[in-house]
């Protein structure tokens, strides 16, 4: 394999080695800090990241407040704490190697205070903030305003070009990367855009050199390009390595960090990964995001898939085909129905599916009392964890609101991405990975259960392998 050289990445020489940010409370502190002390660059997310009290302690997140605006606004100091704690820790841990990055989604609630929060209390521990899940047109400026180099996720060249001509332009000195996450590989949401097909990849390397392309168009031929989904062995990757076609490419591990010593996920969590196959992991458009996204195939993913599948298209008055009456709901209010999706109707009810639950988009979805009763119970215990929120119609603007239904057929994301992070049900929780997770059975690395060290797997990495 070709020597891997160091690249110049948030003001300093490090190895072209990111650690992938995973929220909530995946990517923390201890795994941030190690990556950054082995000598690349560790990113800890600060999605709703874990707080610790003085005695470091765990800070339970406990919503108090009886309006959504109101338990909008404990997540937002929830959030900057545990910003604020994972960045000391991961300098602690970091020993003044490398770089620590911090990961945030744009599109998640309250991004710009949160980022403020935690940066005006960061000085000289964060680095850098990497950024995606949306159009991060304000990022430059935030992280301009805190001496801190800031990393667009993008999927596209398309997509950089309009950040550049929007935003980006005006702060090219602390532009240290741009992060290419390919839609089809990488793990959590994707960036697939409306032309793309989910089921028809295309190949990274024309895209990466479309993005290069554009980048140089606008005087950044030699700002790093990170890759990231779908890079597990670099000796896959030799024609990327001190090509000049493509200029300085650095490589971003989001799913090999998750076994590790170091690594905050549950053993049960652990021990899935080394029993994955190939297409275990899947793409699915579940989200209340509405971003399409890559995670595990579990019973999780199982009853939306199936609850999605008990579904009619409904119309409240007699219409064209829509004859058939069918009562819906305590008061027994009708709608109609074709022949065809009564006769299912009244299948599914018979199998224990007997609540009717209406969708943005005139449709019914069928499900048991109980299911009812977690998805009515979760929309009122919304939060707004997202910016806009498809599940509970929360969305940060005055009226606090989408306008639009909830949709039922989607899920509450902090509530489960909590769950799975702090305890072993990994069944019922969703569970994000990338599609190259599989390889944890086969990579002779892992052999006879071995869980490395964030800085043995660093130094595997380097081989090569």
């Amino acid at each position: 394999m070709k020597q891997l050289n160091t690249l110049r990445i948030s003001g300093r020489d490090v190895l072209p080695l990111v650690e992938g940010g995973k929220g909530i409370s995946v990517s923390n502190g201890e795994s941030s800090g190690a990556w950054a002390a082995a000598g690349g660059i560790g990113t800890f997310s600060a999605v709703n990241a874990d707080a610790h009290d003085e005695n470091g302690n765990l800070i339970p997140v406990v919503y108090h407040g009886k309006t959504r605006r109101e338990r909008h606004e404990e997540l937002i100091q929830y959030a900057i704490k545990g910003g604020i704690t994972q960045a000391r820790i991961a300098h602690e841990r970091s020993k003044g190697n490398g770089r620590i990055h911090m990961n945030v989604l744009w599109e998640m609630g309250a991004v710009e205070p949160i980022l403020h929060g935690v940066l005006s209390e960061t000085k000289g521990l964060v680095h850098g903030v990497t950024c995606g899940a949306g159009m991060p047109y304000k990022l430059a400026e935030i992280c301009v305003h805190y001496d801190v180099f800031y990393y667009p996720i993008v999927s596209s060249a398309r997509a950089f070009s309009i950040l550049w001509k929007r935003a980006y332009n005006k702060f090219p000195n602390h532009l240290g990367g741009v992060v290419y996450e390919d839609p089809w590989l990488a793990g959590g949401h994707n960036g697939l855009s409306n032309t793309e097909d989910p089921l028809v990849p295309q190949k990274p390397y024309p895209r990466v050199l479309a993005l290069r392309q554009a980048m140089r168009e606008v005087g950044l031929g030699d700002v790093p390009i990170i890759m990231a989904g779908g890079v597990w062995w670099l000796s896959e990757w030799q024609d990327w390595l001190d090509n000049p076609e493509l200029g300085p490419i650095a490589f971003q591990y989001g799913t090999r960090p998750l076994l590790t010593q170091e690594s905050p996920i549950s053993t049960e969590w652990k021990k899935r990964l080394v029993n994955l196959k190939a297409g275990d992991v899947y793409l699915n458009r579940f989200s209340p995001t509405g971003f399409y996204s890559s995670a595990v195939r579990n019973d999780f993913l199982e009853d939306l898939r199936l609850r999605s599948e008990r579904q009619v298209a409904y119309s409240p008055h007699a219409f064209g085909e829509h004859t058939e009456a069918f009562p819906v709901g305590a008061r027994g209010r009708l709608v109609y129905l074709t022949s065809c999706d009564k006769e299912n109707a009244e299948k599914w009810v018979a199998a224990g599916f007997m609540e009717a639950m209406r969708t943005p988009e005139s449709t019914l979805i069928f499900v048991t009392k109980e299911s009812e009763n977690e998805i009515l119970t979760d929309q009122i215990n919304c939060m707004g964890c997202l910016s806009a929120c498809a599940f509970s119609n929360w969305a940060q603007n005055e009226a606090g609101s989408t306008g639009k239904k909830a949709d039922p057929r989607s899920f509450c994301i902090q509530k489960t991405l909590q769950t799975i992070s702090h305890s072993d049900d990994i069944n019922h929780q969703l569970m994000f990975a990338g599609h190259q997770a599989y390889r944890f059975a086969k990579d002779p690395f892992y052999a006879n259960g071995f869980v490395p060290t964030v800085k043995q797997l660093l130094e595997q990495i380097q081989t090569g392998y």
